[in-house]
């Protein structure tokens, strides 16, 4: 429940208030107090203590004697007291002698007001009760008169008068002792005063106190309720009252507010004009600051469009070649990035695939990246090897390099023809290969240094042998580096084994699901470098072959051999080929003719990318002529097993061999370059 300020102001200073007249009102009546026990216990003590010494001993020897009531001196003194006590207002005056021996004190002699009528005297002797006496009931009452007796017999009055409030009244009594030659005591004075009407007055001034303070703070409470409901709430209800015009408007144009208080509120209040000033100022500033945003915005996607056509990104890349399957793809940390992917056709035989990544990140290394892409490039379409390449871009990268970039490189050049590729590394992370039927595994190649690092670096080559079914996988250090919420790297190992869990999928299913696995490990954090991957796979896709189909039988040779020349003839295949290829047709078909069992037989041919290509397709029993133990040809000819050499001869010729037993056919398939 809120409360406002003004009901809070009045309940503290109520609180206050009711504390501070409390507190004044009981000090007060506790300083009255004090002040006025002490001077009538004084005024008690002094007057008892003169009236003892103002008797004359020998008439109270006299009094106390048998006979004294009638006595002159006894009427002296009764006299004497009773004028003491009409002008000194006292309550008792009288001579006692205590008596030990009894709960409470008797009166041996006392002095009332008895005028001069003798009916009124009080005999000698009569002991009747003293008016002052102890009550039984009470131990601390009788301690006192105990108290009264042991100085008695020690020949002492009181240094103090008692203090006594019980059904007697409230009094204050005096005790001083009258002292014969000897020193001893023969009796005492007790002076009585009555305390009833000072406990009255002191009663009245507390009451008085507290009404005098109640009307003084209650008048001072109002008085500052006006001052502060001037002064404090009424200025801070309006400032209130305004911001909350703002906020339900949301207008902060020329919106202002006056107050004049000549304290902090008027500050604060100036100091909320300025706060609105800066806030106009602010959203004025922002409103730029937008604006700006959003035009950078626009060219930084503009120039994310533009590194973007840079790369190749149109799959199939190319779609009239069998020969091998590309996908790449990149993932920049920011709008543009500084990784780069590349792969193009030096000529119809040779690929060449890049992928680097310069250091930084942004539109800087955006820059610097498309810069290292057109000069490698051009490089290597100019013929130059990986290790030129890398050698002439380094020392054209490393003129006017005053930002100090720098750029990792892997270049490779696959001749298709052959499968061998020539590749070169500056600095970059290792590719990870695949066999046929194998596992993705890392390749650690020679590293050289960076590119633009330094002048005239020299670097070193190395040869790859890619052979159907094989894949490459070449990628940046934002895959392996990728980190977690937990700040943890996601690494290479992690990285083949997605290649390898995804290993029976396309280029692209691959890619794809190295890059979902590396999401799925960082989870929540974000990206922080580039995430780029290329992925090649070498494929035995036959050109569309020229066929022939025949009977199982010898006489149908001349008729496929013809058929063969008349094809690579016409492809300009050297005749030296030609011959070999005769040679091979004819031991296939006489294998087959002979062993096989089959009832049709169908023979195909092509050239294509300076290979010849071969097909043999038969319905006869399962047979895979790869399996053939090759002959030992250093033995003599008569310790040789008999048969084989034909294959053998086969598999020296023919550069390659592949064999598949598909729907109850054998396809057998050789190729030559």
């Amino acid at each position: 429940m809120k409360i406002k300020l003004l009901p809070k102001f009045i309940i503290s200073l109520g609180l206050v208030g009711l504390i501070l007249t409390i507190a004044t009102s009981l000090f007060s009546y506790a300083t009255s107090k004090s002040y006025l026990e002490e001077m009538y216990a004084e005024r008690v003590m002094t007057n008892c203590n003169a009236i003892a010494t103002m008797i004359d001993v020998e008439d109270v020897k006299t009094i106390l004697s048998d006979g004294g009531n009638q006595t002159p001196e006894y009427q002296k003194m009764c006299k004497l007291f009773n004028q003491l006590k009409k002008d000194g207002d006292v309550t008792f005056l009288s001579l006692v002698v205590p008596d030990k021996d009894s709960v409470c004190f008797y009166i041996d002699a006392l002095v009332e007001e008895m005028g001069d009528d003798p009916a009124n005297q009080i005999p000698y002797g009569s002991d009747i009760l003293y008016v002052d006496a102890a009550n039984p009931d009470d131990p601390a009452d009788m301690e006192k008169y105990i108290t009264i007796w042991q100085r008695y017999a020690e020949n002492k009055g009181l240094d103090k008068p008692l203090v006594t409030d019980n059904d007697y009244g409230y009094n204050y009594t005096g005790v001083s002792v009258i002292l014969d030659e000897s020193g001893n005591a023969i009796a005492e004075i007790q002076y009585i005063l009555d305390m009833s009407e000072v406990r009255a007055y002191l009663i009245s001034v507390l009451i008085n106190m507290l009404l005098i303070s109640f009307a003084i703070i209650g008048l001072t409470i109002v008085a500052y309720i006006f001052f502060v409901r001037k002064m404090v709430t009424k200025p801070i209800g309006k400032l209130t009252d305004f911001t909350q015009e703002i906020t339900e408007t949301n207008n902060f144009e020329n919106q202002r507010i006056e107050i004049k208080t000549g304290d902090e509120i008027e500050s604060l209040s100036d100091s909320f004009n300025f706060m609105l000033e800066e806030i106009q100022n602010y959203i004025s500033n922002l409103s730029k600051i937008t604006a700006e945003k959003e035009r950078i915005g626009a060219e930084l996607d503009v120039a994310r469009h533009i590194q973007e056509s840079m790369l190749p990104c149109i799959f199939p890349a190319f779609p009239e070649r069998h020969e091998f399957d590309i996908f790449a793809s990149m993932t920049p940390a920011k709008e543009v990035g500084g990784d780069f992917y590349d792969f193009f056709l030096v000529d119809d035989d040779h690929l060449a695939m890049v992928m680097a990544d310069v250091s930084g990140k942004g539109v800087p290394a955006a820059m610097f990246m498309m810069i290292s892409k057109t000069l490698i490039k051009s490089a290597t379409q100019s013929g130059l090897s990986p290790k030129a390449v890398l050698e002439k871009v380094n020392n054209q990268l490393c003129e006017n390099n005053d930002a100090e970039m720098f750029v990792t490189v892997w270049l490779g050049i696959l001749e298709i023809s052959t499968g061998k590729m020539i590749c070169a590394n500056a600095g970059h992370e290792y590719p990870v290969i695949m066999r046929k039927d194998g596992e993705f595994e890392l390749y650690k190649d020679k590293h050289g240094f960076v590119l633009a690092g330094m002048e005239d670096i020299r670097y070193k080559e190395y040869e790859l042998e890619m052979n159907a079914g094989d894949r490459l996988f070449v990628y940046t250090d934002g895959v392996p580096e990728a980190i977690n919420l937990s700040n943890t790297l996601y690494g290479t190992d992690r990285m083949v084994a997605a290649l390898n869990t995804a290993k029976t999928g396309s280029c692209s299913q691959l890619l794809e699901a190295v890059h979902q696995d590396v999401k799925s490990f960082a989870g929540e954090a974000e990206q922080f470098d580039d995430i780029t991957m290329l992925c090649l796979e070498i494929k035995n896709t036959l050109p569309d072959l020229k066929e022939i189909k025949i009977e199982p039988s010898l006489d149908k040779l001349p008729e496929v051999t013809e058929f063969f020349d008349r094809i690579l003839s016409e492809a300009e295949v050297p005749a030296k080929t030609i011959l070999q290829i005769n040679v091979v047709v004819d031991e296939i078909l006489s294998n087959i003719i002979y062993y096989s069992g089959a009832t049709s037989v169908k023979a195909g041919c092509a050239s294509a990318n300076n290979q010849v290509i071969l097909q043999f397709t038969d319905n006869g029993c399962p047979y895979d002529p790869r399996e053939k133990a090759d002959p030992d040809i250093s033995l003599p000819l008569e310790e040789r097993e008999i048969g084989g050499l034909g294959i053998f001869m086969v598999k020296k010729i023919m550069d390659e061999i592949s064999y598949e037993y598909k729907d109850g056919q054998n396809i057998l398939t050789l190729f030559k370059r």
